[in-house]
């Protein structure tokens, strides 16, 4: 049988088939309950096609390598390349060459490690499942399943398609994948209401979520794309990755310095014209300015820059996916997260007890609180395997690590022995187990409080049994309805004595004239780091927002003890967000800090309705339903350890820890990436325009041009290259995360940047045509070679005290930042040999400088320094808590 395109699925669109009685289910299906015939299914199977979700294909290498040559700012350098070599500069054409391939290098091999490492982290999906076919069960292969196909289920079993349920036996699923609920769900057969939500719909069965516990037989309603799991497929198809900040902020600098570039040195090459200079000299020195301003090193600062702030984030458990989120995490002015396993430790946990009319955090010592550890104990699945760590549901594990904090729990069982049980069951909802003991036997029962309740006619008061009547009832249920307000999971325990076994195929007798021991309140706690975390973004002007498919109560609860949102602060559900209009969507987006049982599509509904308001958002996920929304963020924070391979595809940033604290982390990485850039920018503009000054000004003080072409590529080249990309290293500035986030369309020169390039620009220039004026007029053969010695030793100076916008130089210590101290060295050397070393000054045209000369060469750059640190102190004066 010929292969079909798993993308084209002729199925009809998902019906409510929680909604139908089981009787019209295969009606509907023309699915006999011994399942389909192998002609039945190899005909459905031609019709529907194969049951696989259609992935987005991935980059290829071929992709990824031409991906980094994209940018305006590379695509202006090739310009500048092919220019220098027409005019004769084979140096310069080498040196651009050679920066772009390092760029496109670096951003290659950092992208296809990050693809390499999601690789590493999938996880193999179940190849084969159990079914009926011609009245018999066989495995077939998951992808060959076809909509009325009977499947048999069993604990661990990956679900591999959607079904309705048929017959099951306590049966548990962990849907957290699709539907965000943090805990396992019963299941049950019966139909439901039509318009019960995904996360509620007990009698379904979803693709990619796993069987914990029980079995079960059901009948397969969707496949391939037609399921849940491939309409969040189709979804996250349709969402395009927006780029980042610093790539518009770039994207614009890159254009407008073209054409300012391009206008000056027009001018130039005018004005010189009109004061006599030969029209060659004048067209190379226009063409070598043009090259000179070009920031060359920009695309390598940017991409060295990042691919270090990647490497910092791997060390602290956050790998990126594609470098430009290194930077993007510092404009994040929302965070959008998960609760459970983020937020969370993602492991249940007794938070409180109940006993005779209190709450305890922890059990007091009486005969009471041993009676309610033996029921957390004994009447428990979970096992112990030869001394291994024990295993079983969350819960139930839960229960039995809290009582083995008081008790030994392997003896009781011991001691103890299950001689019968009376199993969960979706009707019921409430587990029963009987022990022997010395004088008979004792049944211990446990279950939501609604259901242990009515079965008890006694309960434990002051070391001894009272009768329990319906004002008590109520009033033990109303203790239990405040605990579960406060988001935690409820359990009631109950005990009977037994002189005998009874007989256990009557339920209602066996869990009848029970006696009441206590309540026991689970919750998946908050992380401790998390509390931290999130006081932090708030410090930092971040606003941390709860998006979660787990039940209101529980997620306000959490959001209050971390912080998120007041206490009795607004929940906004699903159900309440599809009510809203557009409008009131908008408004909520900015008021409300928790949302609950929200869909996939809501989801990205949130994301967009605060980008519309100008915000930057980050949002955090690890299922299958949280994949459209982290590729419609303008960061997208998947989970490495817990999360889904779809979430981490679609991801920009994959937390290995899974820890909400890793983000807070990230961003302070993203900021120190972003504010390197920045003075990289501000070094290498004013360096650039003190050149321009220096050969604009010149003649207008009746001085000869006062740089050749070459005296100008090689100041280029060597002030722009190693004391740039050592800029790229620079610490974080003190207060990095005690200022707000930067906006979005802020320009890369916002905040006085640009009056700093513009004043030391012209101060560069004024100190090199002040050198050649002295020359100049005491008739030094040397004047050139000085214009060109203080020109060099000014950019250094510069690039010495761009380090900091606020912090004085002296205060940062030369030593700081070592490789910039080594940069700058290293250009001193270098340009001393151009000076002093003949078989250089034949080639830069240069002369050896006297040693009066040489002193005034090295004096006035510190005028730069003397300058930048009197602006510094008036920037502290004026705000001295400014980061």
């Amino acid at each position: 049988m010929a292969r079909h395109n798993p993308a084209i699925n002729t199925q009809n669109p998902p019906a409510a088939w929680h909604a139908l009685a089981l009787p019209q289910v295969c009606e509907q299906l023309q699915s006999p309950l011994t399942g389909l015939t192998a002609e039945q299914a190899r005909q459905r199977l031609q019709r529907d096609g194969y049951n696989r979700i259609v992935s987005q294909q991935r980059n290829g290498i071929a992709r990824m390598l031409l991906n980094q040559f994209t940018d305006f700012m590379i695509l202006v350098l090739l310009v500048a390349a092919v220019v220098s070599g027409i005019v004769g500069e084979p140096s310069d054409t080498a040196t651009i060459v050679v920066i772009i391939l390092l760029n496109a290098v670096v951003g290659f091999v950092q992208e296809y490690r990050a693809e390499k490492a999601l690789q590493a982290l999938q996880q193999l999906a179940m190849p084969t499942c159990q079914v009926m076919r011609d009245g018999q069960p066989q495995s077939i292969a998951s992808d060959e399943l076809v909509t009325g196909d009977v499947v048999l289920l069993e604990a661990g079993n990956l679900v591999p398609a959607d079904m309705r349920l048929l017959e099951l036996s306590d049966l548990w699923v962990d849907e957290a994948a699709l539907t965000g609920e943090s805990v396992p769900v019963a299941k049950a057969t019966g139909e439901l209401a039509a318009q019960t939500t995904l996360a509620e719909r007990s009698n379904m069965l979803f693709k990619g979520t796993l069987v914990g516990k029980g079995r079960a037989q059901a009948v397969v309603v969707a496949t391939g794309m037609a399921t849940e799991l491939g309409r969040i497929a189709s979804l996250l198809q349709q969402q395009h990755k927006l780029k980042s900040p610093l790539q518009h902020r770039l994207e614009g600098f890159g254009r407008r310095l073209a054409l300012v570039i391009l206008g000056l040195c027009v001018l130039i090459f005018v004005a010189g014209l009109l004061r006599g200079e030969p029209v060659l000299l004048m067209l190379l020195t226009a063409i070598s300015l043009a090259v000179a301003a070009i920031p060359e090193a920009l695309p390598a600062v940017v991409t060295i820059a990042l691919a270090l702030g990647a490497k910092r984030m791997v060390r602290q458990q956050a790998l990126i996916r594609r470098l430009p989120a290194a930077e993007t995490l510092g404009s994040v002015t929302y965070i959008c997260s998960d609760k459970t396993g983020t937020l969370t430790q993602n492991r249940m946990h007794v938070e409180r007890y109940w006993l005779h009319g209190r709450a305890y955090e922890a059990l007091p010592q009486e005969p009471l609180a041993q009676t309610l550890l033996q029921a957390m104990a004994l009447n428990n699945d979970v096992t112990e395997n030869g001394g291994s760590q024990p295993a079983g549901e969350p819960t139930e594990l839960a229960l039995y690590q809290a009582a083995a904090e008081n008790i030994n729990p392997v003896q009781l069982r011991q001691h103890h022995p299950r001689e019968a049980e009376l199993a969960f069951d979706s009707e019921r909802k409430r587990m029963t187990t009987l022990h022997r003991r010395a004088e008979g036997y004792i049944a211990f029962s446990k279950g939501a409080p609604e259901v242990i309740l009515p079965c008890c006619n006694r309960q434990w008061r002051q070391g001894e049994q009272a009768l329990l009547d319906d004002a008590g009832r109520q009033q033990l249920l109303q203790q239990a309805h405040q605990l579960a307000g406060q988001g935690f999971r409820v359990l009631a325990f109950a005990e009977r004595h037994w002189q005998q076994l009874p007989a256990m195929d009557d339920a209602a007798a066996v869990e009848s004239g029970l006696c009441f021991i206590g309540f026991v309140a689970l919750m998946d706690p908050p992380r401790p780091q998390a509390f931290d975390a999130v006081a932090m973004c708030r410090q930092a002007g971040i606003t941390p927002v709860m998006i979660t498919g787990d039940h209101p109560a529980t997620a306000l609860a959490i959001a209050e003890r971390l912080g998120i949102c007041e206490p009795g602060a607004q929940v906004l559900s699903g159900v309440d967000l599809e009510r809203l209009s557009a409008a009131q969507r908008l408004k909520a987006a900015t008021e409300v800090r928790v949302y609950a049982r929200v869909t996939p599509d809501q989801k990205i509904q949130i994301v967009e309705a605060l980008q519309q308001q100008g915000e930057f958002v980050a949002m955090t996920g690890d299922g299958v339903n949280d994949a459209p929304a982290l590729k419609r963020a303008d960061i997208g924070v998947a989970m490495g350890q817990n999360g889904t391979d779809v979430a981490r595809e679609a991801a920009d940033m994959v937390l290995l820890d899974d820890n909400f604290a890793t983000i807070v982390a990230a961003v302070r990485e993203g900021r120190r990436i972003y504010d390197n850039i920045r003075k990289f920018i501000r070094y290498t503009m004013t360096s650039n325009a003190g050149e321009i000054w220096t050969l604009s000004l010149a003649p207008l003080f009746g001085l000869p041009l006062p740089l050749l072409p070459i005296h100008i590529l090689w100041i280029n080249l060597v002030t722009d290259g190693l004391p740039g990309l050592a800029l790229s290293a620079e610490r974080a500035e003190p207060g990095v995360m005690q200022r707000p986030p930067r906006p979005p369309q802020e320009s890369l020169f916002a905040r006085g940047m640009w009056i700093g390039v513009i004043w030391v620009g012209v101060l560069i220039g004024g100190l090199s045509i002040g050198a050649q004026a002295w020359a100049y007029h005491t008739g030094s053969a040397n004047w050139q070679t000085m214009v060109f010695m203080v020109l060099t030793l000014s950019q250094l100076m510069n690039a010495l005290v761009v380090r900091s916008e606020r912090q004085s130089l002296f205060t940062l210590g030369l030593f700081s930042n070592r490789y910039l101290l080594g940069a700058v060295l290293l250009t001193l050397v270098l340009q001393l040999l151009v000076v002093y070393w003949p078989p250089a000054q034949q080639v830069f045209k240069t002369s050896a400088l006297t040693p009066q000369e040489l002193l005034i060469c090295l004096l006035l750059p510190l005028v730069i320094l003397l300058a930048t640190e009197l602006e510094k102190w008036v920037i502290r004066r004026r705000n001295p808590l400014s980061g």
